[in-house]
């Protein structure tokens, strides 16, 4: 594994764990929880579709933030 791999990998894990750390579901709306998965695996599917670029990154995460607050609406 290159050294940057490594990198990026140990710093995605460390957000991610801060992230997990200061959130909450419990008072969270519908909306509100689509829009966070929503955010997450679009995030994940553009880095995954654009090869890891950022700007893949954050469209998707964008477009299924808002993807995830529609679903959620519904619920």
């Amino acid at each position: 594994m290159k050294q940057t791999t490594l990198i990026k990998t140990m710093a995605a894990t460390v957000l991610l764990v801060l992230m997990a750390g200061c959130s909450t579901w419990d008072n969270m709306s519908s909306r509100q929880k689509g829009g966070v998965a929503g955010a997450g695996i679009g995030g994940v599917a553009g880095a995954a579709v654009t090869g890891g670029s950022v700007l893949g990154t954050v469209g998707g995460a964008a477009i299924g933030g808002i993807v995830g607050d529609q679903v959620g609406k519904r619920q």
